[in-house]
């Protein structure tokens, strides 16, 4: 899911409090303009793993070809996620995957 709204609406609660109703575990991360692809590579494979949610914070501060690649991050995951694969290949690395993510 990915609410949105203006500032200051509860949207990072929200979601924490779902996670959290859902006993899983939920990062809240905040994005920075110097963030890039390998920094989210790290964090997506923790995820993956762990079955974790994440909260994305200022996510709108990410560089568009910065964003480029990790939407190409987010979807080898979507895709081993639909497939029900129990491990999948991640930027060439073997990872285990918890569908829960």
């Amino acid at each position: 899911a990915a609410p949105e709204g203006p500032a200051g609406t509860g949207k990072t609660e929200t979601v924490k409090d779902l996670a959290k109703a859902l006993a899983r575990l939920c990062v809240v991360f905040n994005c920075s303009d110097e963030l890039d692809h390998l920094a989210m590579a790290k964090f997506f494979k923790g995820l993956a793993a762990s079955g974790g949610w994440a909260c994305f914070d200022e996510f709108n501060r990410i560089g568009p070809e910065v964003l480029s690649v990790i939407a190409q991050q987010i979807l080898l995951i979507q895709s081993a996620i639909r497939e029900r694969r129990t491990q999948f290949d991640f930027e060439g690395q073997m990872m285990p995957i918890k569908w829960t993510c």
